[in-house]
């Protein structure tokens, strides 16, 4: 039988018989000792000295030392193997002792009265029942003791006593032994269950906390467990201990190509991303993915060293993925904070990697970049900035600044192009670049729009019908549809024509939430405004875009138009301007600041021009007093 030789028994089941049988079976050699020790007392007159003495001490001494060493026993030395050995040498070692019990037992029937026959039977029917008690959660090894002395037991008095009484007894404890046995098979039974449901359920839990802490579509680590890990790395650590370098890394261009081939492309884009850090960081760190397209690591190494194996790493995830067939090229760019010379918590940790990760998607797009002072400086510059705009008086301290934007041929103002301008009673002028992001970030942007919008709304009454006034929307404007709602009601309570309000937004805006985008850019076209692409040839956007959003002009970014590259880019700049009219689209070139430039643009056909050449932005006062002074008329 399988089971009698413990074949079949399982890690998780031998693991609880052994934790069971620790406790058990000292007691069972306690039971035996003191038991032979009383019967060799009893006998002690009547039998030869070395059956009442010699034996049962020697039988004592035995089951004292396998006692002490049960009670040694750790259960952390034992492997599966061991244990299995340990029960087999138990049931075994059961078998001797057994029949070495029941022989000795037997022997001193010829010696002595009733009284010490009584004995022996009383002995081994107590023997016997205690040892298959004490061996209940090892049943191979109870029914191999009990085989061991009731069948010699019952034979022996069957066969040789011819005493009827003893025969009864013998019976007696045989048919007793049977009745045990079956409440030990049923009570292993329970036993052997309890322990598979116990098994089953820690393997489910283990189970569930796998996905609980684990991102299905890459398989890496998710957000959970990242962070439950980074608490954990964090904690005792001070400016002395070994650095810990911790990486954010946002991938480039990514939702580019999520909108244009699909969310079942960009799944499978995340799930080789998530195939290659998991390569790039083997037995280096620990990875995972945030969510969407952002993903962190954990590695005990310094920031130099971070830096030098995420610019590989960087460029591992630029390289081209191919998916249904479809070659598709992204990039990832990465912010990483280290604990070095530094006492940090966790979330300080992360919010420095994080503020890294921004500067690299500003300034070095597609690279690592490591949190330094001049981060340590800005956080803090940003943080005044952020103090002083949750406690700015926006009517009295926000002002708007305009822009003039001429027709190419003839030099006349068609449009101005509202900027906004914040001077702090505290920190003085503050530029847009600075504390509207820091708006963004902290949730002010939605009445930092109204209130400029208001500005906007104003300054246009004192402008001619003629003149459109052209207000930037940011990715954040878009996806508020309260802030879209207060812009249709600022609006319609100004009582200016609609068709002269030129919203902006940059391709990276219209991006970032495309479904958003069309939905809030719909809803104000369907009012009467426009609608206009601001930096237009810097994003990534599918031209497409121009047909499935109401783009109604095109600006095309000042770095085609001046700059260092701005000649390299001539051709290109003239093939911008060329799609635009074969689309219908007019067109103005930004950051016009020569007259050789206004030239080259007029003579490629572009439509309108703004920039320094052109007019500074300026007051509203002084919009006025530029309007009214002579200029010179371009000729065609």
């Amino acid at each position: 039988m399988q089971w009698l030789t413990l074949a079949s028994v399982g890690p998780e089941m031998a693991a609880k018989q052994f934790q069971e049988l620790r406790s058990q079976v000292p007691l069972l050699y306690a039971l035996l000792s003191v038991n032979a020790l009383a019967l060799g007392y009893t006998h002690y007159e009547a039998a030869p000295i070395w059956m009442s003495v010699l034996v049962p001490c020697a039988l004592a001494v035995v089951g004292g030392l396998r006692a002490v060493a049960w009670l040694r026993y750790d259960p952390a030395a034992f492997d599966h193997a061991a244990i299995i050995r340990l029960l087999r040498r138990t049931a075994t070692l059961g078998c001797i002792l057994s029949a070495a019990y029941i022989v000795w037992s037997l022997r001193l029937t010829v010696f002595g009265g009733p009284d010490e026959r009584a004995h022996v039977a009383m002995f081994v029917g107590i023997t016997v029942i205690g040892c298959i008690f004490c061996l209940s959660h090892l049943p191979q090894g109870a029914v191999l003791v009990a085989s061991f002395t009731t069948i010699p037991y019952l034979l022996f008095y069957l066969l040789a006593s011819g005493n009827t009484v003893y025969i009864a007894i013998a019976l007696n404890i045989f048919l007793v032994t049977l009745v045990v046995m079956r409440v030990l098979m049923n009570g292993f039974s329970a036993f052997a269950k309890l322990v598979q449901s116990q098994s089953e359920t820690a393997r489910l839990n283990r189970e569930v906390t796998l996905l609980a802490h684990t991102d299905m579509l890459t398989g890496l680590p998710n957000r959970r467990l990242f962070f439950s890990d980074l608490r954990q790395m964090m904690e005792g650590r001070d400016a002395t201990s070994s650095p810990l370098s911790l990486g954010v890394i946002d991938l480039d261009r990514f939702k580019a190509a999520n909108d244009t081939y699909g969310h079942l492309v960009g799944d499978q884009i995340l799930a080789q991303v998530g195939a290659r850090l998991t390569e790039e960081f083997a037995d280096r760190g620990s990875v995972a993915r945030l969510g969407g397209d952002e993903f962190a690591f954990l590695m005990e190494v310094s920031g130099e060293s971070a830096i030098a194996l995420m610019t590989g790493v960087c460029q591992r995830l630029a390289e081209p993925y191919l998916t249904d067939g479809v070659t598709i090229s992204i990039g990832a760019s990465c912010g990483i904070a280290t604990t070095s010379g530094t006492r940090l918590d966790a979330s300080a940790l992360y919010e420095r990697a994080d503020y890294a990760l921004y500067t690299s998607k500003s300034s070095r797009r597609g690279l690592p970049t490591l949190y330094s002072e001049a981060h340590e400086a800005a956080v803090r510059s940003e943080r005044a900035v952020e103090a002083a705009l949750q406690a700015a008086d926006l009517d009295r301290e926000l002002t708007i600044h305009l822009q003039p934007v001429v027709n190419a041929r003839t030099h006349a103002l068609s449009a101005v192009e509202v900027l906004a301008r914040w001077t702090s009673p505290t920190l003085g002028p503050i530029s847009p670049a600075v504390f509207v992001p820091v708006a963004e970030r902290t949730g002010i942007v939605h009445r930092l729009t109204v209130k400029l919008f208001d500005l906007a709304l104003a300054a246009a009454v004192d402008l001619p019908d003629t003149t459109a006034v052209c207000f930037n929307l940011s990715a954040h404007d878009l996806t508020s549809p309260g802030t879209i709602l207060s812009l249709i009601s600022a609006l319609r309570n100004s009582g200016i024509a609609p068709s002269r309000i030129v919203f902006e937004l940059t391709e990276t805006a219209m991006l970032r939430d495309f479904e958003a985008a069309r939905e809030a850019l719909g809803v104000l076209s369907a009012l009467g405004a426009q609608v206009a692409i601001d930096d237009f040839g810097t994003g990534h956007a599918s031209l497409s875009y121009l047909r499935e959003l109401p783009i109604g002009r095109v600006k095309i970014d000042r770095s085609f138009v001046s700059g260092d590259k701005a000649l390299e880019r001539r051709d290109l700049l003239g093939a911008v301007i060329a799609m635009c009219r074969s689309l219908g689209l007019p067109c103005v070139a930004e950051g016009v600041e020569t007259e050789e430039q206004m030239a080259f643009l007029r003579e490629a056909g572009c439509d309108a021009l703004q920039g320094y050449l052109i007019a500074r932005p300026m007051p509203a006062p002084a919009l006025r007093d530029w309007m009214e002074a002579p200029r010179a008329v371009a000729v065609a």
